[in-house]
């Protein structure tokens, strides 16, 4: 293959997509003496995790919060840095409201004492489910995110032999199930059971594993990176830079470049063909394998499995600066979850039925309370994000069509938390299911890939090491161990313990094939 790089000791690794499992990849790899090459289709480094610019606005377009610092803190460490010295990490406090349509409202705190005061406040006949809740949630971090979600689980014999810990922890059962059983009171069935749609997963059909979340905000808390997540991507390019590392802004991959069963490097859609000892994926599984590997037969994930796998929603994202607010609706802080009038049936309407429903739930991130440099002073920028179906069904919602009736429906909405907000707005960006399918090459439009049911968890989840060519990874929200900035992260720890040193032989063996689920 005519190439633009050439083999030379260190051995060479190409990284497809400057998100933030490429990125961390990328570090993990220039560590372990690689020269590292990252590509990226976008202008800026973050995938979802990047920003726009607007009238003095910074719209932080995708997550907004750091919930497991230490994984970016032993990142750094791991490469001979201090992430505390290129980061500047704030925690929260609370670190989001909910509020129902009754006017009631649950303020999350990391202090148990004043959660306990806020379970007490709304159903004190639930105190004793809650401490039963967090121990529950204890035991399911230990076991789903510190041994499984930090190891590669690529091996059907790994599978097999944690299935009796799945069963005694009663993996089967959902997350809005176990809510259920420790807690009477509605809303706190739905404040603690919601987590699962920060990465993507239907409360009522995700495992109950995924109630661990409970138990992160607890022990590590709610933080935000100023300058957004945004400023964290470009702190990681800063430390590829200075291990010899390369990112590529503007360079879209077409293809990998396979021989002999071997990933060989990329090509791009300009043409141009870089070689490689090893290729990274971050771009999306689905995209990796159904488009990236288009030319190469598959074992495992072909078109007919990727098109089988249940994909996470799609997001209704609308950006909008204000005029003179700072000081204006003080109730209403770093975050706020404003749920609709029914929680059940608007999650099946979206991940069952695929259908675009009257009503919603917002996440509203107002960042310009924590983060001077999100807006001009005096100032406010927030987000408004609504789960909507993705793309994927039958009868999608044609989004062209969709887009302004459905702003109107999140404007009266937000109107009842920051009244008058419309007159006020001075920059405003809206970001539909089509924008993920066009920005990011998500399947479907999803927002975070493909969705964390048990069936497709852990190694039902496509591999970190590949099964369709020797020295080919992905890294990632569409691999184990998942969505969320604690899952990309972890993603790139796997592979760091995957890949040899680059001395070393890089091409490892492809694995045994298993047998299909």
């Amino acid at each position: 293959m005519r190439s633009t790089s050439k083999h030379s000791d260190p051995s060479h690794a190409v990284v497809i997509g400057a998100g933030l499992g490429g990125l961390a990849a990328a570090m993990r790899l220039g560590a372990k003496g690689y020269r590292v090459t990252v590509l990226d289709r976008l202008d800026s480094p973050g995938g979802r995790g990047s920003a726009l610019h607007e009238e003095g606005h910074r719209f932080d377009l995708g997550p907004t919060i750091v919930t497991v610092p230490q994984l970016f803190r032993e990142l750094w460490s791991d490469c001979g840095r201090d992430f505390d010295a290129d980061v500047d990490l704030r925690s929260l406090d609370p670190f989001y409201q909910i509020r129902w349509p009754d006017g009631s409202t649950f303020t999350a705190r990391q202090d148990t004492d004043a959660m306990r005061d806020e379970v007490a406040r709304l159903s004190p006949g639930d105190v004793a489910g809650y401490e039963r809740f967090l121990k529950d949630s204890e035991a399911r971090y230990a076991f789903g995110f510190e041994d499984l979600g930090r190891r590669s689980m690529h091996r059907l014999r790994d599978l097999v032999a944690v299935l009796p810990k799945f069963a005694w922890l009663r993996a089967d059962r959902s997350v809005a199930a176990h809510a259920k059983r420790r807690f009477r009171d509605p809303r706190l069935q739905m404040a603690f059971s919601f987590h699962p749609l920060f990465i993507g997963g239907d409360p009522f059909n995700v495992t109950s594993m995924y109630i661990l979340v409970s138990h992160l905000e607890k022990e590590f808390g709610v933080h935000y990176a100023i300058g957004g997540v945004a400023a964290i991507a470009e702190a990681m390019v800063r430390v590829i830079e200075d291990q010899g590392g390369h990112v590529r802004h503007g360079a879209e991959v077409d293809e990998i470049v396979i021989e002999r069963g071997t990933a060989r490097g990329v090509r791009l859609t300009s043409g141009e063909s870089i070689a490689a000892d090893l290729v990274i994926s971050n771009a999306d599984a689905g995209h990796t394998y159904d488009r990236l590997l288009r030319n190469h037969a598959k074992r495992r994930w072909t078109p007919a499995r990727t098109k089988s796998r249940r994909w996470s929603m799609g997001l209704y994202v609308w950006y909008f600066g204000t005029r003179g607010t700072a000081d204006m609706w003080g109730d209403v802080g770093h975050h706020t979850i404003l749920n609709g009038p029914r929680y059940q049936g608007l999650v099946r309407d979206i991940f069952i039925k695929g259908q675009l429903s009257q009503d919603m739930s917002l996440y509203i991130h107002r960042p310009s309370v924590t983060d001077p440099t999100v807006a001009p002073a005096g100032d406010d920028t927030f987000y408004a994000l609504s789960p909507v179906p993705h793309l994927g069904f039958d009868h999608a919602a044609d989004w062209e069509a969709e887009a302004d009736r459905y702003q109107d429906l999140v404007a009266a909405q937000l109107e009842t938390v920051i009244p008058g907000f419309r007159d006020r707005i001075s920059a405003s960006h809206v970001m539909t299911p089509n924008d993920f399918r066009d920005r990011y090459l998500s399947p479907h439009g999803s927002g975070f890939s493909i969705e964390p049911r048990i069936l497709q968890s852990a190694w039902f989840r496509p591999h970190n090491v590949s099964e369709e060519a020797r020295g080919l990874y992905l890294v990632g929200a569409g691999t184990h161990p998942g969505a969320g900035l604690p899952g990309v992260i972890s993603s790139a720890e796997v592979l760091g313990k995957l890949v040899p040193d680059a001395a070393r032989p890089v091409s490892p063996p492809i694995p045994q094939k298993v047998a299909a689920e």
